[in-house]
């Protein structure tokens, strides 16, 4: 457990990335706000990094309340996953205290005061001490593509130790990530990554040949990899790439994919995976899927990498960062 000096609160007021309504970038704007109130099973968090991701953007045009069917209380304050410093504990609370280090998620709370903004009031069984082996900022950018990833790879395609694995978007949010979890699960990977920075950091996270996708010969670089055919394809991204990956499939091999990812075309010797979503629940993350998720984090080296850092007054950029390429992870640092 990482124990940091305390700051103290300094006044009952905050910074925050706040929306009024639905819709572009343009919505996003940066004010004062109340520093959330501490609920009695909550912790307060000094915010130190927070992620952002595709997600924040499907929140902000409203796909999000849409797919969980909530009647949306504005203001919102985004930001679903972030790390910081306890600096309030609710009384109802234990394992935690002032000072620790932690990382945490607030998905659809409605009204959602998130984790874009100097402070967030976290429930304690949404937060987790950060892996001995992640820095603050990478714990910020975890919980989401994590969780996603190795839900993919473990409770929807069963990988098995040596099994042969294709993953397409591998130098992604998800995807890097999976390329790690993967090969810590022991099977042999074979990855599609975007651009040369995205393949050089794939072959970087250990997997055992990349292609470029767009530029690349995928169909025969993977067949080259495994001439009888892959066991198993996690895809994080659809498209070109993904139907030529798929090519490479072994008869039977098994096909994953999280909701909002769409399959292209599949062969008929192929069996596709209904998509899946991380959390069903529209406020809570599986802490036994996290609990394996830290405890593979924590087996050996692992990076969350971290592509660009903005500012909160950045905010309106780092979401015209997602639509174009970056690898790895966007971060917003809160300035407290």
């Amino acid at each position: 457990m990482e124990t940091v000096e305390i700051d103290m609160i300094p006044s009952d007021e905050m910074r925050a990335v706040v929306i009024d309504r639905f819709g572009g970038p343009e919505v996003l704007t940066v004010r004062t706000l109340p520093v959330p109130e501490t609920k009695p099973d909550q912790i307060l968090i000094q915010v130190k990094s927070a992620g952002v991701g595709i997600w924040d953007q499907l929140e902000r045009e409203g796909a999000m309340a849409n797919l969980y069917k909530i009647q949306t209380r504005f203001p919102v304050v985004l930001g679903s996953e972030g790390a910081g410093k306890i600096v309030d504990v609710g009384e109802k609370v234990s394992g935690f205290q002032n000072g620790d280090s932690i990382y945490g998620f607030i998905w659809q709370r409605n009204p959602k005061a998130g984790f874009h903004a100097q402070y967030a009031a976290v429930n304690a069984e949404q937060a987790w001490r950060i892996p001995s082996n992640l820095t603050l900022e990478q714990a910020s950018a975890l919980v989401i593509g994590g969780a996603t990833a190795l839900k993919g790879l473990d409770d929807i395609l069963h990988l098995k130790p040596d099994e042969k694995l294709i993953i397409v978007g591998a130098s992604g949010t998800v995807g890097h990530l999976a390329v790690q979890f993967a090969t810590r699960m022991g099977a042999h990977v074979f990855a599609v990554a975007s651009q040369d920075d995205g393949v050089a950091l794939a072959e970087r996270l250990g997997a055992k040949g990349v292609v470029e996708g767009h530029t690349g010969d995928v169909a025969l670089s993977a067949r080259e990899y495994a001439p009888d055919g892959f066991d198993a394809a996690f895809l994080t991204v659809g498209g070109e790439p993904a139907e030529k990956a798929l090519t490479a499939m072994a008869e039977g091999g098994r096909v994953a994919h999280p909701v909002g990812v769409k399959p292209p075309k599949i062969p008929s010797n192929v069996k596709l995976l209904p998509p899946y979503i991380v959390n069903k629940d529209p406020e809570n993350m599986d802490r036994g899927l996290m609990d394996r998720l830290n405890k593979l984090i924590e087996a050996g080296p692992f990076q969350v990498h971290l592509d660009e850092i903005f500012s909160l007054d950045r905010i309106v950029d780092a979401h015209h960062a997602l639509g174009s390429h970056h690898v790895g992870r966007l971060v917003l640092r809160p300035a407290n």
